[in-house]
């Protein structure tokens, strides 16, 4: 499962960095999904910008995948994807339905999903960064990668997806406790933890 989702990535991605038509026919754009092209919603996912955007995130799905599907199976695992995906893309769409003009690619929200389906399934996890090179609990990670999508989202003067990687996280915190409801009772301090930074966004809004 995780390998064809690799692959088929990787394969579409390559298409996309070298036909412009294809890669603006099947990428995120608020315009054309409202106008009823909703298959974007899910095959924005398999472009990407260019070679980095691309590596970062199917490294970052390699690394964090296979201790899912050996925990909940191939099944659920394909459904914490593909939903993550969705809700990223859907959580874009409304934040931008007013500006027609946005764009984006990239399997970050479903990615993103997965990472913190991880940390809920395997709160034990410590993380490393080459630039700081000190093993650090996942749930600190994750708790501080949503409160800096949060401020870049409010910012918004890159060209990061950061509603994108808010949406799928929130969709991967909730999917795994649907699938894992125990984590409700075993964690409950790291579900709390890790949907803090969403009551705060909520509160930002008003």
């Amino acid at each position: 499962m995780l390998l064809a989702i690799i692959l088929i990535t990787f394969f579409v991605s390559l298409k996309g960095f070298n036909d412009l038509k294809f890669f603006d026919k099947y990428k995120f754009n608020v315009k054309s999904i409202i106008n009823g092209e909703k298959y974007r919603m899910f095959s924005s996912a398999l472009l990407h910008v260019d070679f980095n955007h691309l590596f970062f995130n199917l490294f970052t799905l390699y690394v964090f995948s296979s201790s899912i599907i050996t925990k909940v199976g191939d099944f659920y695992y394909l459904a914490i994807y593909i939903l993550s995906l969705y809700f990223g893309n859907y959580y874009t769409l409304q934040l931008y339905k007013k500006n027609h003009y946005y764009s984006a690619a990239g399997a970050s929200g479903a990615v993103t999903g997965i990472v913190y389906s991880s940390i809920l399934l395997f709160p034990e996890m410590k993380l490393v960064f080459i630039f700081l090179p000190i093993p650090l609990p996942s749930y600190l990670i994750g708790v501080g990668y949503i409160i800096y999508s949060i401020y870049g989202m409010k910012k918004n003067n890159d060209n990061i997806g950061h509603s994108a990687h808010l949406g799928g996280a929130i969709a991967g915190i909730l999917l795994t406790i649907i699938i894992e409801p125990s984590i409700l009772i075993e964690q409950t301090w790291l579900v709390i933890l890790l949907i803090s930074p969403f009551i705060l966004l909520k509160y930002l809004k008003k």
